[in-house]
């Protein structure tokens, strides 16, 4: 049985249709005190004996209710769970960056350990997270599925450079790349101060004329993509896509990549957002 969170469904259906397996349909609903609810009825009349939950945790309530639909799970008596988090949140916070802060990442994990057998992280920001988890952890890498929407464009890419947001992230950019089965590859010098502050100074790569796609594993404020963009159509890119495993993209981040001049945007299903053209589903499935 294949059990969705509310921010996973698409992806949770998608998952259900490759394992042929069955989707639940959950119950979901808030109290007058702000209180969230989320149950299983289907596995209270027709208990399973493994359950896969997919719950992306962008949200204090999405990790909430993750832990809501695995204590359910087990009431019902399931006796293998497996916990798939396509997204997970708090996985920047993995180290303390001051004195007295905490490691946010480690909270989260040792929460969603506490009912699972198991779990599938897609493309954490930091692989070194599954250490945080007390049950065992399976990594799935969904970054060369970002080719997929780049092989179906009206026009081609042309001479493609595709571009990591630093060399920490070249992985991922060449993972595209060799998916797409052509281009070079490159990276931009980032520095990160802080959770949330980062500066980037600009790559050598030769842009001029080419088509280039920026590639990142999440796309969040987009500030630091939008600054990319700003760098490269200053040096006479042509065409420039922006390709992520997880769009986030909070507050203003969409508005900002298009006024920065970004002629599309990529992003799996691991977040569910319009620019989601593309399914998380087969790498997950392999693993299960």
């Amino acid at each position: 049985m294949i059990v969705p969170g509310s921010r996973s469904q698409a992806l949770a259906a998608a998952l259900a249709t490759t394992l042929d397996d069955t989707l639940a349909v959950p119950e979901f609903d808030r109290f007058p005190d702000g209180e969230t609810f989320a149950a299983v009825p289907a596995a209270g009349t027709d208990t399973p004996e493994r359950a896969v939950v997919v719950a992306a945790t962008p949200s204090n309530d999405a990790y909430v209710e993750l832990l809501q639909l695995q204590d359910a799970l087990r009431e019902a008596g399931v006796e293998s769970l497996v916990t798939v988090i396509p997204y997970m949140g708090y996985a920047r916070q993995d180290k303390v960056f001051e004195p007295g802060q905490p490691i946010s990442a480690r909270a989260m994990a040792r929460a969603v350990s506490t009912s699972t057998d198991r779990v599938v992280l897609v493309t954490p920001h930091e692989p070194a997270v599954r250490e945080f988890f007390d049950v065992p952890v399976d990594i799935v890498d969904a970054a060369d599925r970002l080719a997929v929407p780049l092989a179906g464009l009206d026009t081609p890419l042309d001479d493609p450079l595709f571009l990591s947001p630093d060399d920490g992230a070249i992985d991922l950019a060449r993972a595209v790349r060799d998916a797409h089965g052509a281009g070079d590859t490159d990276y931009f010098e980032k520095t990160r101060h802080s959770g949330t502050e980062v500066s980037i100074e600009p790559s050598d790569a030769p842009v001029e004329g080419r088509d280039v796609v920026i590639t990142d594993d999440i796309i969040a404020t987009g500030s630091t993509m939008a600054e990319s963009v700003a760098v490269l159509r200053e040096r006479g890119a042509d065409r420039i896509f922006t390709a992520c495993v997880h769009p986030l993209l909070a507050r203003a981040a969409r508005t900002k990549l298009e006024a920065a001049g970004v002629e599309r945007v990529y992003g799996t299903d691991t977040l569910e957002r319009d620019v989601s053209v593309v399914s998380a589903a087969p790498v997950v499935a392999d693993v299960l």
